[in-house]
């Protein structure tokens, strides 16, 4: 059973992260915490200092921290982004196509189920920040760009 799941290269950010209020006024912290409702844009400015961004999902059926991600992600972020709190099995796929490379659940996750999530399909159907080419761009190349 998995507590903590990460995908990204060499050792996982240990810092205890901070509010993102918090961060906005600190010099100092490398590790912040996004809560539902808050405005990851806020970080923006400052991604070069962050070294781990947390997201917190507190119900599986709250669907921001997705949003969270991806504008982090398309914003040039490559520090560690971890989904903490109700993170379920089924949603880890989504997870890491939105920019999420590491997971700390509220609850263990199985480590077969998970392996059988990520490799349950080998195409994908939308444009992700994963950088996987949909079905209709390998039908269509020439479709890519325009």
């Amino acid at each position: 059973m998995a507590e903590f799941l990460s995908f990204r290269e060499g050792e996982a950010g240990q810092e205890p992260a901070v509010t993102v209020e918090a961060f906005t006024g600190q010099s100092n912290a490398t590790a912040v915490r996004i809560e539902p409702g808050e405005e990851p844009r806020e970080l923006l400015p400052y991604l070069d200092r962050l070294s781990v961004v947390e997201v917190n999902f507190p119900a599986y059926g709250d669907g921001r921290g997705y949003s969270a991600a991806r504008i982090l992600r398309e914003a040039g972020y490559s520090g560690e982004l971890r989904a903490v709190g109700d993170v379920l099995v089924d949603q880890i796929v989504a997870m890491r196509r939105c920019g999420f490379d590491s997971f700390r659940p509220n609850k263990p996750l199985d480590d077969a189920a998970v392996e059988r999530a990520l490799n349950r399909y080998s195409d994908v159907y939308q444009k992700a920040i994963d950088g996987r080419a949909p079905v209709w761009a390998k039908r269509h190349p020439e479709k890519i760009n325009g």
